[in-house]
């Protein structure tokens, strides 16, 4: 089906940089390709519909159309899908549980029992914990997201299968981990590793050849973190990662104990960053998920390799890990994306991340202050445009695939989401002064649209979140659909 959308559109081409594009409208092709964009256009000037017709000439012909427009509705909003870089699928039923435990006790307490639980005698269990974390993150705005699952091969396999049946774009990382020295019994010999991460590349490679061509689903190579891989494992992945053109994604100084127990385990390397640099897992297309603790020296061998961190504000709060400093991480030249880290952290919405990020920067601010009273420390502080970026074209550039999603331009695919700030449901009270009104290209118009994003960022949930759109496909539907709202051609 071709769709013409005729609204308000949100993005943030830049980190800096906040767009905001009323009576716009965007073609998008039954393939999920936004196909064309018309800035200031006048539907009491033409009639949409027959613009379209009249000024465009599709590649194939058009079989089903639609249009939906939402102009008249100066609280509703198209929003790129959030891309969420860090998140464990199988450790969602511990969301909340084991506040203020540090991470490596944790570990060992809570998350590596569930995960050992993820086996072939319990794959209703799997599927339940998938189904429901899935459909969850979805709800909240996220169209593609980089997973971790377990060590354990069926249920990875299941959890594939139910990423396409739900249609959320998505990389699966089967944990790879050989040293598993806290908890034993939650480990796979070197071999056994190896093996089973191949045979998940070749079940997705296989079973679902047209949907990695359009990367809606892709292998990440995912060894823990350190200090339960040993280096031959962390270097056999390194190698599988270049040999079949995978992305990475690992764990780095999340914990001061972390750091201590990995260079214990690996006293030959300067820092953490260099173990991981040594065996070629630092890449364009790695993600470092936390990075509370780098040093200068880590975040220059980061930067030059030209990797990705995911923050997870909530994740390093709730475990007590630390605040990590994301504007020094910026300043040099670090891409930064948003994880929720589920279950360290207790959010499944990267908007709730996006807040938090915001607040620990204050925090870390603060701290500072109290340190150094005659600065105000305002360069730690992000700002509303930053963590948007993050959420969407930083966590993009993340998971590599910036030339597809994370804003709206012609050639990208359409994964995006409809925001409604009002609605009787909606999570926040707007009052009648605070409603854009007026002529929509002025400045009037739009500096009350920026303030409503504070207000969307700070009050907003899931209830704001109407429609989810992956690859230009409708996957979550909250409308009830009215006539005003959309016309069948």
């Amino acid at each position: 089906m071709y769709t013409l959308f005729y609204g308000t559109f949100i993005h943030t081409p830049s980190i800096n940089e906040i767009e905001i594009r009323t009576n716009t409208l965007v073609g998008v092709d039954p393939t999920g390709r936004i196909d064309f964009i018309r800035y200031n256009y006048s539907k009491s000037d033409r009639d949409p519909v027959k613009f379209f017709f009249t000024n465009h000439t599709p590649s194939e012909p058009i079989k089903n159309f639609n249009f939906q427009d939402h102009s008249n509705n100066p609280l509703q909003f198209f929003f790129p899908g959030f891309v969420d870089t860090h998140i464990h699928a199988s450790q969602y039923p511990n969301v909340g549980i084991g506040i203020g435990v540090p991470l490596l006790d944790w570990l060992k307490e809570y998350t590596f029992p569930t995960e050992n639980a993820f086996k072939q005698e319990n794959m209703e269990m799997a599927r339940d914990v998938y189904t429901k974390v899935i459909n969850r993150t979805l709800q909240n705005g996220t169209t593609c997201a980089s997973y971790f699952t377990t060590i354990d091969l069926p249920t990875t396999e299941l959890f594939s299968d139910l990423l396409i049946k739900y249609g959320q774009r998505g990389f699966v990382g089967k944990v790879c981990m050989d040293h598993n020295e806290p908890y034993p019994e939650y480990a796979e010999s070197f071999t056994d590793c190896i093996d089973v991460q191949q045979k998940i590349i070749n079940y997705i490679d296989q079973k679902y050849p047209k949907e990695r061509r359009e990367k809606l689903i892709t292998p990440i190579i995912t060894p823990r973190f350190a200090p339960v891989c040993s280096e031959p494992l962390l270097e056999t992945l390194g190698m599988v990662s270049k040999s079949q053109n995978l992305p990475i994604q690992t764990h780095i100084a999340e914990n001061l104990k972390e750091v201590e127990l990995m260079k214990e385990l690996f006293p030959k390397f300067e820092n953490y960053a260099s173990v991981y640099d040594h065996f070629s897992l630092l890449t364009n297309r790695t993600i470092l998920a936390h990075a509370v603790h780098l040093t200068d020296k880590e975040c220059e061998i980061i930067s030059e390799r030209k990797c990705s961190i995911s923050h997870c504000p909530t994740s390093n709060t709730f475990l007590s890990s630390g605040e990590a400093p994301v504007k020094k991480y910026l300043k040099h030249n670090i891409n930064v994306s948003l994880g929720t880290d589920l279950s360290g952290g207790f959010e499944s919405s990267i908007l709730s991340i996006m807040k938090h990020s915001i607040l620990v920067s204050h925090h870390l601010a603060i701290t500072k202050r109290h340190s150094d009273p005659k600065k105000e420390h305002k360069d730690d502080k992000l700002s509303i445009n930053e963590v948007m970026y993050m959420a969407t074209l930083g966590g993009a550039k993340a998971v590599g695939l910036s030339d597809m999603v994370g804003s709206f331009e012609v050639g990208k695919k359409w994964d995006a989401q409809l925001i409604d700030l009002g609605g009787k449901d909606s999570s926040m009270d707007i009052f009648e002064w605070q409603v854009p009104s007026g002529k929509v290209v002025s400045k009037e118009y739009t500096d009350k649209v920026e303030q409503l994003l504070g207000k969307w960022v700070f009050n907003g949930d899931d209830r704001n979140c109407r429609k989810v759109w992956v690859n230009g496909k409708v996957v979550i539907d909250k409308e009830v659909k009215r006539e005003d709202e959309w016309v069948l051609v």
